[in-house]
């Protein structure tokens, strides 16, 4: 057998695997910020009855501590998001890590409203240059697998909206008090930025491995430098902020990018609109009592969970775009089926069957935003953002027609989502390498 021929069978060279190890421990670390962030707000939502009764607060506060930081954060978010296309992403990503970390350290330590509330000023924008451009360097590192790395990313922050809650309650059953629960997780977070310092967050794709001529060569370098350079590349195309954002404007006005932003924002009332209305929906309408209404929550957010969990090796098989045309259709019968069913129990049962049929709608439209934008991920972000602008004010608009005609009659709009889905979404689908 001839050398050439050896070749073509010969395993991969250690530089290859070590390049391969040195992705997955980039991936999983991507995916530890997520679980982190995620972490952090399902600690918050069950926290909010311990810390309003700490410092005092009144519904007006945390109405004020829950809208002033996201609407600065979406302010100062999109600038951060252009320069993540930048050589200065590593630094924005590790400097909003320590940013996030002290955030939390201060959250622990608010003695009123006006500490908090500087404090979640401090949060939400750390946690679009920490977590936020995680994920852009994630849909980096492995263009052709957007969806189930988006899938993945979705899996870890459902998970980590449950292990906060469950670890808040433990923590306090424990003898521990929320302010010590937030500066353990401030200890997580600056783990997490140690840990991510190995890594370069290069605003393209990893290198590919070294050719064969090179590979003994190759061999020499360890496993930390493998880490490095698992995400870098080189910085010759990478833009600067004025032409990220003109090629942000110019993107926006294509109809590709411009279709995802819009259906992202549809999703959401399928999702965050609905989960918000939710136990309302099961006291005021349904007549159900506190502690059942309770029960929908769960099944809504258990079954979400196991949607995220199910897609990772559904999406192996099954096209992303093709998925979310059947789950519209599944939904569209689903919904009013719920809506109108007259037993609890019945609409319990639909319920989860809804939960089940709309996972994976935001891990794969936010997969197509990415692609429609390659090598512009912190673009893609900055146009996300700006979109939420406008989404975040779907919420109210639901529930001024909640307020003048019923909360049942609105729960009926929420169907514009799967309808707008099967308007919207293309049938002819580009491979994501090269939309």
């Amino acid at each position: 057998m001839s050398n050439h021929a050896r070749s073509k069978t010969a395993p991969p060279s250690p530089p290859t695997r070590a390049c391969v190890r040195a992705l997955s421990r980039f991936t999983f670390t991507l995916l530890a910020i997520e679980f982190l962030d995620e972490l952090v707000d399902g600690s918050r939502q069950a926290a909010w009855p311990l810390i309003r009764r700490d410092l005092s607060l009144s519904y007006t506060d945390i109405g004020l501590l829950l809208t002033v930081p996201n609407f600065v954060g979406n302010f100062i978010e999109p600038p951060l998001a252009l320069l993540g296309d930048t050589r200065h992403r590593r630094a924005i990503i590790l400097v909003g890590g320590v940013c996030f970390a002290l955030a939390l350290l201060l959250v622990a330590h608010s003695s009123g409203f006006a500490s908090l509330l500087a404090a979640f000023v401090l949060f939400y924008p750390a946690s679009g240059a920490f977590v936020s451009l995680s994920q852009a360097a994630l849909m980096d590192a492995a263009p052709a697998r957007r969806e189930q790395n988006m899938a993945r990313w979705a899996f870890a922050g459902s998970l980590g909206i449950l292990a906060g809650s469950l670890a808040l309650n433990v923590a306090v059953a424990g003898g521990a008090t929320w302010r010590a629960w937030f500066g353990v997780m401030s200890a997580l977070a600056l783990s997490l930025v140690l840990a991510a310092r190995r890594f370069a967050f290069a605003a393209n794709a990893p290198r590919p491995a070294p050719p064969p001529e090179r590979a003994d060569a190759s061999h020499e370098r360890t496993d930390k430098t493998a880490e490095r350079d698992a995400a870098d590349a080189p910085d010759a195309h990478r833009p600067g902020i004025r032409q990220g954002a003109r090629d942000a404007w110019r993107a926006v006005r294509r109809g590709a990018v411009l279709r995802w932003l819009v259906l992202l924002e549809f999703s959401d009332l399928m999702l965050d609109g609905f989960h918000a209305f939710l136990a309302l929906y099961f006291v005021d309408v349904v007549g159900a009592s506190d502690r059942e209404a309770g029960v929908a929550i769960a099944v809504w957010t258990s079954v979400g969970l196991c949607g995220d969990l199910l897609l990772i090796p559904l999406l192996e098989r099954v096209r992303g775009l093709s998925y979310l045309r059947w789950s519209a259709l599944a939904t569209l019968v689903l919904f009013p089926a719920f809506l109108l069913a007259p037993n609890l129990y019945v609409k319990l049962l639909l319920l989860g069957l809804v939960g089940i049929t709309n996972a994976g709608w935001y891990s794969i439209l936010k997969a197509q935003l990415y692609a429609s934008m390659p090598e512009r991920s912190g673009a893609a972000l900055a146009l996300n953002n700006l979109s939420g602008l406008f989404g975040g004010m779907i919420p109210l608009a639901l529930g001024l027609v909640a307020e003048r005609f019923g909360l049942d009659s609105m729960m009926w709009l929420l169907l514009a989502a799967p309808l707008m889905f099967l308007v919207a979404i293309p049938r002819k689908e580009k491979s994501l390498e090269t939309c």
